[in-house]
């Protein structure tokens, strides 16, 4: 009988998250926020429903009573989130919202299923950073220091990212993290935020050539930094987040040629200097040959997918645990495994729509340096996800970076809240400045009224 409903359930998960999915881009049809509501309120009928299906097979499976209590938690928590942007800010992107609380609540799905210990301090660090995220729209709205303080950024950043070259502790060949009594952080998911904002900072009012040399000499120290402590995804992630700044700033295609150019020169230059690197471009290129060894991760991880196939083994009913690392940097292979090939896609589909919001956030923002942070924030966010996916998939080699809100991991979910917090706050002032530019007009119209009545 238990079988039975997990086999239903997968199918009932498969078309809600289709549904939801859909609604993602049918939304855009409509221009007034007021027609829009709807959508928003399907949306999270439908994440409520995964999330209860999800959860009633999981204690179905396991007979496990710790697994309703910890879905009455993360209930409360989805709901708290929600009512909290509505109640402090009513002109808050609702479709940023409904996305970041489904990626937490697919994240937290997926870890409970194979670590009930992770998907609890997982819980744990969404609760911190929804009072954080909370927070970042009203100092946006209050602050306009930001665009002052390049040179904080710059000492900040490279401070931080200098203390893991130094004593950072070493992760599969790469020095990632600090340790303080037993907590791991991981300094470069929150300097990448100051990484944007320094660039903003930098290129908002100036943009000749001089000013793009300086740029490009200090975003040069914080990649060499990363580069220097092997965390060559970072490197990546940071390096190619420049060149779209730079690009979105002066509009020449000249420097984002030569930044691929040097990018490629780079990649070259890691193949032969790093033996990890090696490692991995091995396992992606023939996995098979070298399964024993580099390559049983990425093997492991193309199993798992190939078994699931599109509609999926159901929850419980796979073998995610044969993949290493497999809450963080594979945890797609284990959504694939077990919700299908489909779910996977969709959840895809999702983190496009959240990039989308995020750059038409950036296109209507009038002030350039916030413009600027948008797109900064929006590439950072997609670049992270394609590495992800593309190193679980073999599209590319494996980066170890973790899927942002999903993987497990404090320090990625809590600046990725960061990230989504700006993004809320920059979605407010647009928003905020339409309304102004409406009531400027009406008032500018009916001035003109009042005036041909007089003539």
């Amino acid at each position: 009988m238990v079988h039975l409903i997990v086999e239903l359930s997968k199918y009932l998960m498969i078309l809600l998250f289709l549904i939801y999915t859909y609604e993602c881009f049918h939304v855009f049809r409509y221009q007034k926020e007021e027609e829009r509501r709807h959508i928003y309120h399907v949306q999270r009928v439908l994440l409520f429903v995964i999330h209860f299906d999800a959860f009633l097979i999981l204690y179905l499976s396991t007979g496990n009573r710790q697994m309703i209590g910890f879905y009455l938690m993360q209930l409360i928590l989805l709901l708290a989130i929600i009512l909290s942007y509505h109640l402090f800010y009513k002109h808050a992107s609702e479709l940023v919202l409904n996305n970041m609380c489904m990626l937490l609540s697919i994240g937290f799905i997926i870890l409970t299923r194979i670590s009930f210990d992770q998907a609890f301090r997982q819980f744990m660090f969404v609760c911190i950073g929804f009072f954080v995220a909370l927070l970042i729209p009203v100092i946006l709205q209050n602050m306009s220091l930001f665009r002052k303080l390049t040179w904080v950024y710059v000492v900040l950043g490279v401070g931080a990212l200098a203390a893991v070259a130094v004593v950072g502790k070493a992760s599969y060949g790469a020095k990632l993290s600090l340790s303080f009594g037993g907590i791991s952080i991981q300094p470069s998911e929150f300097v990448k935020i100051l990484f944007v904002l320094f660039i903003a900072s930098m290129l908002y009012r100036r943009n000749d050539f001089r000013q793009v040399v300086l740029t490009s000499v200090i975003s040069a120290v914080f990649v060499l930094i990363l580069v220097a402590s092997r965390d060559l995804g970072g490197a990546l992630l940071y390096f190619f987040t420049y060149l779209v700044m730079i690009y979105a700033a002066t509009r020449r295609f000249v420097y984002f040629g030569a930044g691929l150019a040097a990018m490629s020169l780079a990649s070259v230059a890691g193949y032969h200097l790093f033996s990890h690197v090696r490692t991995r471009v091995q396992a992606w290129s023939d996995p098979l040959s070298v399964i024993d060894k580099g390559g049983y991760q990425v093997c492991q991880s193309l199993f798992a997918i190939g078994t699931g196939g599109w509609f999926g083994l159901g929850l419980g009913q796979g073998l995610p645990q044969k993949i290493p690392v497999v809450t963080k940097d594979f945890v797609f292979a284990a959504i694939s495994e077990e919700l299908g090939g489909i779910f996977a896609l969709c959840l895809i589909l999702v983190c496009v729509s959240c990039f989308f919001m995020i750059i038409n956030v950036a296109m209507k923002l009038r002030d350039p340096f916030y413009r600027l942070t948008a797109v900064g924030l929006g590439t950072l966010y997609a670049l992270q996800v394609f590495l992800t996916i593309g190193g679980v998939i073999k599209l590319i080699p494996s980066t170890g970076v973790t899927l942002p809100l999903v993987s497990y991991g404090g320090s990625s979910l809590l600046s990725t809240m960061i990230v989504f917090g700006i993004i809320q706050g920059l979605y407010i002032m647009q928003f905020d400045d339409r309304l102004k530019k409406k009531e400027m007009n009406q008032k500018g119209g009916r001035g003109r009224v009042k005036r041909e009545r007089k003539s």
